[in-house]
């Protein structure tokens, strides 16, 4: 055990994470160059594009130190948008120490503290690192001086490294194996092994990708789950390397994976804890925390004949994606479906692309809302996250919205812009801490429906992509929230039905009928589109109709014949409007959900 380490690199978004990791693993020979490629821990397409870690990865290098010792370094790469701090929390579980990454030129910002306030809860040894020296904007000793001051961690000790051009790898190699503790544990105690993440393969069923604390693991072993309380029997165990490495046994300090032939995914729960069914230990591991769902939204198939494909598709992605949380679900409009929720806006995205990507499900989604709970005037409270369960005005009382404390950090010059931004979403109790000269810090309490739809690329917009946000639940405030019903053709679609709060009923009621307008085919009648509170309506577009040239065959003669035809085509028309049905294609779905047009 003195021999190995278990690592993970945490970081702001975009702060080179996962170049950092390309360059260790490069410099560890644990990939041939014919077969490297950028983002290498990236596995998924969504993540190659976009640029971003969406799941945390796990691989197993060897390294010879100076010292002359060959060691084993477990390397956990983690995302770094706020929308994922589940993943993080899980992978720091499973490490002993930590590579605090921060930018050369951005410095430190609001990601950067919050995971380190993760790091600490856990315990964990960090080594300061700053990368992107190789800018022509870096600023060493000032982000020394802000690691120093903002993040509590000696400046001095920080490693200047450039990821992308492999500079000073060496150096975070050595600190690794000299300033990193070995994992502490018993090889001879009762097992006792921490799930961090799972997966289902096609072939062998559900793969546990486990940290053992105590004990050892072997194929043959029976084992169980301890919150679940099902037995299985491992038929394989191994390493993580570029694939799976078949190994005989995992013992205390390792990780690696497991494969028991677990073939029912619910099954497992993620941060759940392996032990030996002969000698089981005493109690589970502690420390894990369930993923609290925060924002929620209705996923629907585009045929109904496709809900079983996402029902199975949603269990799949669930063992791989434990943040996300399901429930049956139907619409008038839709038919079946399921309301999920997720913990923000981008990992609502995030798995949207990823069943549509890996499960080839094309799907509808509700418009996203936070969970309200409302006190009616019976004395009851109910919690509400879906407008089609919102009560009738006349029995609400009160209702009560959570609110969060945002934590902006801002180069001084975008301050104005950044306060204005805002009060436009309600913020209240605005302050702000000065961190370093020309940066800062704007603390301010505002409802979390607000954040949902535009307020993080706005805020990217304002500052030039120098803002960065982060954010924390504080409770539930009362507020005035209604139920906005959009009507196509005076007939509801319970799908496109949104709560919002009441001064902004209008603004994003005007933004659906227009996006709607836009997206909705012309038909022979004229198609009327209403945002309503209640029997009120607060907004409305026309689709104006197709028209055909009835009179084009008339050469003249009295105006009473072109007026004949225009009446019958007119009385067909009215006649068309009563039983003619409008058809809403899926665009149309999606394209109310985004906030380029004034939201």
């Amino acid at each position: 055990m003195e021999t190995i380490r278990n690592f993970c690199i945490i970081a702001h978004i975009d702060h080179g994470k996962s170049t950092l990791a390309d360059r260790l693993i490069q410099a560890c020979g644990a990939v041939e160059a014919r077969v490297f490629h950028d983002q290498l821990l990236d596995t998924m397409d969504i993540e190659q594009e976009r640029g971003i870690t969406i799941k945390s990865n796990a691989i197993t290098l060897n390294y010879r130190a100076r010292n002359g010792r060959d060691y084993l370094l477990n390397l956990i790469d983690t995302p770094g948008h706020v929308d994922f701090s589940h993943e993080v929390r899980r992978s720091l579980m499973a490490c002993d120490g930590a590579l605090m990454v921060v930018d050369a030129s951005q410095g430190v910002e609001a990601q950067t503290v919050a995971n380190l306030y993760l790091a600490l809860e856990y315990d964990l040894t960090l080594v300061p690192v700053i990368n992107k020296i190789d800018l022509p904007s870096a600023d060493v000793e000032r982000v020394r001086e802000e690691i120093d001051k903002d993040l509590g961690l000696d400046g001095l000790d920080a490693i200047p490294i450039s990821a992308r051009k492999g500079v000073g790898i060496d150096e975070v190699l050595e600190a690794i194996v000299e300033r990193l503790p070995p994992p502490q544990g018993d090889p001879e105690a009762p097992l006792k092994a921490l799930i961090f993440d799972a997966y289902y393969d096609t072939y062998r069923g559900v793969v546990l990708l486990v940290r053992v604390k105590d004990g050892r693991l072997r194929p043959g072993q029976k084992i169980r789950l301890m919150h679940t309380s099902k037995d299985f029997e491992v038929e394989e165990v191994g390493l993580n390397r570029l694939g799976r490495r078949k190994g005989t046994e995992l013992a205390a300090g390792a990780v690696g994976y497991v494969i028991a032939g677990i073939k029912a995914i619910r099954d497992i729960e993620t941060g759940d804890t392996l032990t030996d069914v002969a000698g089981p230990a005493a109690e589970p591991i502690p420390g894990y925390k369930p993923a609290k769902p925060v924002v929620f939204s209705s996923l629907y198939p585009m045929t109904t004949d496709e809900y079983e494909e996402l029902t199975r598709a949603l269990e799949k992605l669930s063992l791989n994606d434990p943040a996300l949380v399901y429930q049956k679900d139907s619409s008038a409009a839709l038919g079946f479906g399921y309301r999920c929720g997720f913990l923000g806006l981008l990992h609502l995205d995030v798995v949207q692309e990823r069943l549509q990507r890996e499960f080839g499900m094309s799907l509808i989604l509700s418009a996203p809302s936070v969970l309200y709970k409302v006190t009616l005037t019976d004395g009851k409270e109910v919690d509400v996250d879906n407008p089609t369960y919102w009560p009738n005005p006349t029995e609400i009382k009160g209702v009560a919205e959570p609110y969060i404390r945002a934590s902006i950090l801002v180069p001084e010059a975008y301050l104005g812009a950044v306060m204005e931004l805002c009060r436009e979403h309600r913020a209240s109790k605005l302050s702000m801490n000065y961190l370093a000269q020309g940066r800062l810090e704007v603390v301010s309490e505002m409802p979390l429906n607000e954040v949902l739809f535009d307020f993080y690329d706005k805020l990217k917009t304002l500052t030039r992509g120098y803002g960065s946000f982060d954010y924390e639940e504080l409770d539930y405030r009362p507020s005035d929230i209604v139920k906005v019903d959009i009507l196509v053709n005076a007939e509801k679609v319970d799908a496109l039905a949104y709560l919002v709060f009441r001064e902004k009923a209008r603004q994003r009621a005007l933004h659906y009928c227009e996006q709607l307008a836009e997206s909705i085919p012309r038909h022979l009648f004229k198609v009327a589109i209403q945002g309503a509170i209640g029997g009120t309506i607060i907004a409305r577009t026309n689709i104006q109709p197709l028209r055909k040239d009835v009179t084009a065959k008339c050469y003249g003669g009295d105006i009473t014949r072109k007026r004949k035809l225009l009446e019958k085509q007119k009385e067909g028309k009215k006649k068309m409007k009563l039983v003619g049905t409008v058809e809403i294609p899926q665009e149309a779905f999606v394209a109310v959900l985004r906030t380029d047009k004034g939201e």
